[in-house]
């Protein structure tokens, strides 16, 4: 990765730029003064409006041209610029985040623009391949709201095709009844929180066995969650009052676990749970340094640890191979090339 700072107004560079450019991603269709200069020290639009992006496009066909906007690069909010929260809120993701009977609860980090660029390389990407064929570039344009919208994918899909409103759950799950029963996800441990759910069928079964197991070697009064039948056992049918009495055994069984007791003990039983990580628990994560996730970059004389490459290609992880570049770093160096 290479980083340079260049004028919209300097058309000699940004024309050596584009000539053998393959995508080009737009941040923003307008520069907003509030962030944004125009002068060579600011972070100018390539194409300063939309007339112009197609006019470039239409000299250079093959260009794939990729605009990311909290609202797409057209209708009514087409040049309204928004924050991560704005943008998720006028989403619904937001809406549905939270307790029952609360206000709506942000993700502790920024997600619009994860969510954005996932669906702006996965639309980039696609759009080079299908120029194999045409050999003509698209317009990729990726809207922050529609990208939010999928952060909980079952809400939009019954909203089309149950005409069902989707609310706040907190530590509940949705689907596991028919007759209206919320079911836990997120329990709270002795030192934290796991996620554990109650479920028959093929998929719990064994889960539900193990923990009535478990909760007799430690001698745990739970008559009702002891003296379920896991043959023929059936969530989906059961009344509230029924899911209640067995959280409640089963509740009380987490609290005395810790994270580390909990997930231990899931694993020697070969059951389905987890503990809720915070970042303390994903930097220590056995598994993770088992396949050496992390790693040790030098930057300005200190080793600052980073998170890997997100798969391991024939045995081998992608190495960082150089540190994150600093704004317009690579000036004299790219320019230099490029305009020659």
């Amino acid at each position: 990765k290479r980083s340079i700072v260049v004028s919209p107004k300097d058309e000699k560079a940004r024309a050596a730029l584009l000539r053998d450019a393959d995508v080009v991603v737009q941040p923003s269709l307008l520069v907003d003064p509030r962030v944004q200069g125009e002068g060579p020290e600011g972070q100018g639009p390539l194409f300063s409006d939309r007339r112009e992006r197609v006019s470039e496009r239409s000299e250079r066909e093959r260009l794939v041209i990729v605009t990311v906007t909290p609202y797409g690069a057209s209708g009514p909010l087409a040049e309204t610029p928004a924050s991560d929260l704005e943008v998720t809120a006028s989403s619904g993701s937001l809406w549905l985040a939270g307790e029952p009977g609360g206000p709506p609860v942000r993700t502790t980090l920024p997600q619009s623009p994860l969510w954005t660029g996932m669906y702006a390389a996965a639309g980039a990407l696609l759009a080079l391949f299908a120029r194999r064929k045409t050999g003509r570039g698209q317009h990729v344009d990726v809207s922050g709201q529609q990208s939010m919208v999928t952060v909980h994918p079952p809400a939009p899909v019954f909203a089309d095709v149950a005409h069902e409103e989707h609310m706040r759950l907190g530590p509940n799950l949705l689907g596991r009844s028919i007759v209206g029963a919320r079911f836990r996800n997120i329990w709270p441990c002795a030192d934290g929180h796991v996620s554990f759910a109650i479920q028959g069928g093929p998929i719990g079964r064994h889960t539900g066995r193990m923990l009535a197991a478990w909760m007799s070697e430690k001698g745990f009064a739970a008559p009702r969650f002891r003296s379920i039948d896991w043959d023929t056992f059936d969530n989906r049918t059961l009344s509230q009052a029924d899911v209640d009495a067995l959280e409640s055994e089963v509740g009380a069984f987490l609290a005395t676990l810790t994270k580390r007791e909990f997930f231990d003990g899931v694993i020697a039983r070969n059951m389905l749970g987890y503990p809720v990580a915070d970042a303390a628990d994903i930097y220590t994560d056995e598994q993770l340094r088992s396949r050496a996730f992390w790693r040790d970059v030098a930057i300005d004389g200190a080793t600052l640890t980073f998170p890997g490459g997100f798969a391991l290609f024939d045995g081998e992880r992608p190495r960082i191979r150089r540190a994150p570049t600093r704004l317009g770093e690579h000036q004299r160096e790219v320019l230099g090339r490029v305009t020659a």
